[in-house]
Formats: C-alpha cells, sequence, structure tokens
C-alpha cells in the first residue's frame, strides 16, 4: 500500500527532515479552507457594500466589550 510505504520512508528520514515534512503537511491542510473563506468572502462583499444592515454592529467595533458571567 502506499500509504505504508510513505510512512516507512518518512520513518528513516532525520529527524529535522521529518519534523519539516510534517509541518509542511500541515499547512497544505489549511490552503484548501483559506481560499474557500477568501472565495466566499469576494461572493458576499457586494452585499455588505450595499446593506447597511449587514454592517450595522461594526459601530461597536471600538467599543469596550465586557463578558456577562
Amino acid at each position: 500500500m502506499v500509504v505504508d510505504e510513505i510512512l516507512q520512508s518518512i520513518k528513516e528520514l532525520p529527524f529535522h527532515e521529518r519534523l519539516s515534512l510534517i509541518e509542511k503537511a500541515l499547512k497544505t491542510l489549511h490552503e484548501p479552507s483559506d481560499r474557500q473563506l477568501i472565495r466566499a468572502s469576494n461572493k458576499l462583499k457586494g452585499d455588505y457594500m450595499k446593506d447597511d444592515d449587514l454592517t450595522s454592529f461594526t459601530a461597536l467595533d471600538y467599543e469596550k466589550f465586557y463578558e456577562a458571567r
């Protein structure tokens, strides 16, 4: 099986190369979702530019927030 062969090859690498490989592999997991978020935000940008109701709460952005417990 290809996965088992890859894992065996990884085990043979020096520690720093294995760590580097893992870091790069983890970054690839985030790339698709980043692209999806960018695409989604671009689709909604027009709505937010035209509809003040969608951005009405941004007036509170600089207010101090205190969590009620």
